[in-house]
């Protein structure tokens, strides 16, 4: 990829896909877009899924290994530095009950979501845990950490993020409906852990407790923190539990575990930043770098996604997406008045 004879060709299908996520940036700065929650990679994606099934065929070919290099390396190393939003002084924040309803959301949710997918609308492993994911941890982050575990293609990781984008928008107006019309009987205090808990991705999140109320909105933005902390450990069972399927199914006993080694890294990058050993200026800039990083990343696998590629896949994704949708309005609910009242 990197050879002395396609070094530069390489280099020019990076920057080909760092052009694209300068637009998405520019363009997320509108206050329509703000508005909405939607943020610089879910642009991105648009962008790259218009290019992709417009002009892709007069990109040089040899460009191509700068794409795939954006949709793995900038995609894992974006990962890892997303740690650098998280402490596990958060945890302590936000108490015992913001960390058990993170975790019963995440593994109710992905296990609820595994077996509607693969066992009723009968879709495959890869689309079914990337839409999962995508609606159990954080959105379009998740589905992007869970893409290169699973060797998903990108056209399944781009569906799984059309579900996050629609449903989580649509949380984002509902909840604070509810909330005001009096069909949610919760304080601000339980209400920010309700959104923080169940709803898709950060911004949608931020933009939903804003609209209840300070107290909502803090919440909110701790417990979905602790969601997105354990991005971690969820890929971590993932490979685990993958590893071990292909063996029971290949009868092979040498069936390697692999641990993605950019989630260890994620731990990492959040217990160092715990410390506070980097000034928030110098955080602050590496966050706003990493928010490029994964829309460029965002943006290459946009470009890596043919329509064409849609009608395979049909609208059950749409569905398991719903399923999810309507378990994490009302079973989310229930949980956090279980773990509230403990």
């Amino acid at each position: 990829m990197f050879t002395k004879e396609n070094r530069e060709n390489t280099l020019n299908g990076i920057l080909f896909v760092a052009l694209f996520a300068c637009a998405a940036t520019f363009l997320a700065e509108f206050r329509v877009f703000k508005n909405l929650g939607i943020s610089p990679l879910i642009i991105g994606i648009i962008l790259g899924m218009l290019y992709a099934n417009t002009l892709r065929n007069r990109l040089p070919k040899e460009w191509q290994p700068g794409i795939i290099f954006s949709t793995k390396t900038i995609l894992r190393t974006g990962i890892v530095f997303y740690g650098f939003r998280l402490t596990f002084q958060s945890i302590e924040a936000v108490g015992f009950s913001g960390v058990l309803v993170s975790a019963l959301v995440v593994f109710l949710t992905f296990v609820i979501g595994y077996f509607v997918g693969t066992k009723i609308l009968k879709l495959d492993r890869d689309t079914t845990i990337l839409t999962t994911a995508g609606s159990s941890i954080c959105g379009a982050a998740a589905v992007l950490a869970t893409e290169p575990v699973i060797n998903a293609k990108p056209y399944k990781s781009a569906v799984a993020v059309s579900t996050v984008v629609l449903f989580g928008t649509i949380a984002m107006f509902l909840y604070p409906f509810l909330y005001k019309a009096g069909f949610i009987p919760f304080n601000q205090t339980a209400m920010g852990v309700y959104i923080g808990g169940t709803i898709h991705e950060v911004a949608h999140v931020v933009a939903a407790g804003n609209a209840i109320g300070s107290e909502a909105s803090s919440n909110g933005i701790i417990v979905k923190m602790i969601r997105v902390m354990m991005i971690a450990p969820f890929l971590i069972f993932l490979s685990i539990w993958l590893a071990k399927t292909a063996k029971e199914k290949t009868k092979d006993k040498r069936a390697k575990i692999t641990i993605p080694w950019f989630a260890v890294m994620f731990i990492v990058v959040v217990g160092f930043n715990s410390f506070e050993f980097l000034p928030l200026v110098a955080v602050d800039t590496i966050n706003n770098l990493d928010t490029f990083a994964l829309t460029m990343a965002m943006s290459a696998l946009g470009m890596e996604t043919s329509f064409d590629k849609f009608k395979d896949v049909g609208a059950k994704p749409v569905y398991l997406a719903f399923i999810l949708f309507l378990w994490l309005i009302f079973g989310g609910f229930f949980i956090v008045k279980f773990a509230m009242a403990l």
